[in-house]
């Protein structure tokens, strides 16, 4: 793909088919979003990577927390709730998913099923883990460069025709994480990224979020008209 053709034609994935993603495929993909910049090249990223039985334990272990009323444990500061023009987009989002999976208001079976999918890292067949070294974590360029490499992430898996979301939903429950992907106390676990063959029949898969124009969250200062 041309690189405007990524940029303008991703989209999130929550819908994947039942397919094996090749490692070597991954290594490359890592490889093309480990060419993001980073603060003084300080390169604070790590990725564990998983599929099959633990990611099978990770998606159980957190769905039944979660359910359990256990409070998340994720490890990332999370913020305040949304409000204001961000509180719409987040509400604009979920609609426009709502109405392609066909889901009412009221259909809190339906709506509980979702939540749930989330919980599961929709199923998809594999999970990207994104840490940051701990020693780092008083740094705000830390997360800064987390969130470049990514968006790199996603862009390059596009590229090679693999779909992805990110997501802290599968993710919630840092004990089951921790327990099952092996990762070191050394590590923050800030992101994941569940990744897969779009499935091309899965309504919400179809779905554009609505964008921001320049005009809006530019401003230019200097320039001639």
């Amino acid at each position: 793909m041309q690189f405007d053709d990524v940029l303008m034609g991703r989209r999130s994935i929550r819908g994947y088919q039942d397919k094996p993603v090749p490692k070597a495929l991954l290594e490359e993909v890592l490889a093309l979003a480990m060419r993001s910049p980073s603060s003084m090249n300080t390169q604070p990223w790590n990725f564990t990577v998983l599929t099959g039985e633990a990611l099978d334990k990770i998606r159980e272990g957190n769905t039944e927390r979660n359910l359990a009323g256990v409070p998340h444990s994720r490890e990332f500061r999370t913020g305040e709730a949304f409000e204001g023009q961000h509180r719409d987009r987040q509400v604009g989002v979920a609609k426009q998913l709502f109405s392609a999976m066909g889901i009412a208001r009221e259909d809190k079976e339906a709506r509980l099923d979702w939540v749930l999918r989330g919980f599961r890292q929709f199923d998809a067949p594999v999970c990207v883990i994104i840490t940051y070294d701990r020693v780092l974590a008083s740094s705000d360029d830390t997360a800064f460069d987390c969130g470049a490499v990514t968006t790199a992430l996603v862009n390059a898996a596009w590229s090679r025709g693999l779909g992805a979301v990110i997501n802290s939903q599968g993710i919630m429950q840092s004990p089951v994480v921790r327990e099952h992907a092996g990762i070191a106390e050394d590590q923050v676990i800030m992101k994941a990224v569940a990744l897969g063959w779009p499935d091309d029949a899965f309504p919400a898969n179809a779905v554009v979020s609505e964008r921001k124009s320049v005009a809006e969250a530019t401003t230019f200062i200097g320039f001639d008209d």
